[in-house]
């Protein structure tokens, strides 16, 4: 079974874990996971603590579709203040920097952080990987095609679950050659992929068991659910609670969620179901 290691922390993944979403920033897609100041960050964390996050993953950028890129130098800005103070507060909890940039990601390890949540798998900072793989820190390598910016014109998939698995594994095989021993892997739902193509990632999930590594998922408020619910984000806990038990019996280890009480609590009925 797998687990994750940072200095002197250790996540347990032997059962599914939640990983609260917190994103210092004012455009993020769904508001509720918005924060604008170390205080209020805080105080948000601390509730996600109490909910049931075993991680939290800390954002400075915006990364929905059609999303302005902001400098590291202002994402650093945004993210190491409050994440500095959540490593002073709960020196044992697991923390996440969720960012693409080398600069920002080395600062977070240095105020604290225990793993690097890279959503364009290297491409856009490439050394972000020598960051990583001087860390010994744990590397979430998700799919995307493109950036933020232009990644819904690149949607296009002989078939998306066989590309997404072959771009996993030629990624695994990098990060290797590159130093970095551990890595979680995230399919990127909802990045450069159309709502059915969603779906059908999540459906055929458990073909990425076959890579042999930890599984991150984050379908939390996406447009596949309002979309096909006809609702908007502030709408869509329901469906987002319902993916999220598919994705734990296809072999998901960590939800990454906005919602940590609905998804701690989906885990326990899904623990409680397979004991």
């Amino acid at each position: 079974m797998f687990s994750l290691t940072s200095t002197g922390r250790m996540l347990d993944l032997q059962e599914p874990v939640v990983m609260g979403i917190i994103n210092c920033t004012p455009d993020s897609f769904y508001s509720g996971s918005r924060v604008q100041q170390t205080e209020q960050g805080l105080l948000f964390a601390e509730e996600q603590v109490r909910q049931g996050a075993r991680v939290l993953d800390l954002g400075g950028q915006s990364t929905r579709p059609g999303s302005t890129r902001i400098t590291a130098k202002e994402e650093r800005d945004r993210v190491i203040p409050l994440l500095s103070a959540i490593r002073q507060k709960h020196p044992a909890l697991f923390l996440s920097v969720d960012t693409f940039y080398a600069e920002v990601a080395q600062a977070a390890i240095d105020a604290g952080a225990d793993m690097i949540n890279d959503i364009s798998a290297g491409t856009i900072d490439p050394s972000i990987r020598q960051v990583a793989a001087h860390s010994g820190l744990p590397y979430v390598l998700m799919h995307m095609r493109g950036t933020p910016q232009d990644m819904k014109s690149h949607t296009t998939y002989e078939h998306v679950t066989r590309d997404v698995v072959q771009f996993l594994q030629r990624e695994i095989d990098a990060c290797r050659q590159a130093g970095i021993d551990q890595l979680v892997l995230d399919p990127g739902i909802g990045f450069a992929k159309k709502v059915d193509q969603n779906f059908q990632l999540l459906r055929e999930l458990n073909e990425l068991n076959t890579l042999s590594l930890p599984i991150l998922i984050g379908v939390s408020r996406k447009s596949m659910i309002y979309k096909t619910l006809d609702v908007d984000p502030m709408l869509a806990l329901n469906g987002t609670t319902a993916l999220h038990m598919f994705a734990l019996m296809q072999g998901a280890h960590l939800l990454r969620v906005h919602d940590v009480r609905a998804a701690w609590e989906t885990i326990r009925l899904f623990n409680q179901l397979q004991s």
